[in-house]
């Protein structure tokens, strides 16, 4: 039998200086893992403001299907240009008959087609679950602002009891 490129039985100087490497750096990773856990407790307040200022942006931008919000559960999406909500099933099975009926489509200026149905499906999707994430922050903006509230309280305490020392 004849080897080819060399010995496979043996790593080689730099094969072996890269696994100490990796170990290396795995260990600290290992050590330094519970001091991460220690500052991703909760989120800052910076964090909270940021969600509440979404929340306030989506409750003006998203306002027409906010009232719709009860049925945006994921498995529906709002429609704005009719004002209303469409089941993605009904929806989906809808864009399968325009395809195969090979309607004309006036957003493309041709015929449907399965391409085209299947990307129109594909963002219709990520509006369902768009449009539950926007109801979900809108819902919980009195919850965040609470939370704002009483992370405020609780970084003021502190300091009104340096400044008594």
């Amino acid at each position: 039998m004849v080897l080819i490129g060399g010995d496979l039985g043996f790593h080689n100087r730099d094969d072996r200086r890269r696994d100490v490497k990796r170990i290396v750096c795995g260990a600290i990773a290992l050590c330094l893992n519970p001091f991460s856990l220690a500052f991703a407790q909760g989120p800052t307040i910076d964090e909270v403001k940021a969600k509440i200022f979404d929340a306030k942006a989506l409750k003006q931008t998203f306002v027409g299907g906010l009232k719709y919000c009860n049925d945006l559960n994921g498995s529906n999406f709002y429609f704005a240009q009719r004002d209303r909500v469409l089941n993605l099933d009904d929806y989906h099975r809808s864009l399968e008959s325009l395809a195969k009926q090979q309607a004309f489509n006036a957003e493309t200026r041709r015929p449907w087609n399965d391409k085209d149905a299947a990307d129109r499906w594909a963002v219709a999707q990520q509006q369902a679950t768009s449009d539950k994430k926007n109801c979900e922050l809108v819902a919980s903006l009195p919850e965040l602002e609470k939370q704002l509230d009483d992370m405020e309280k609780n970084a003021a305490a502190p300091s009104a009891a340096d400044k008594k020392n």
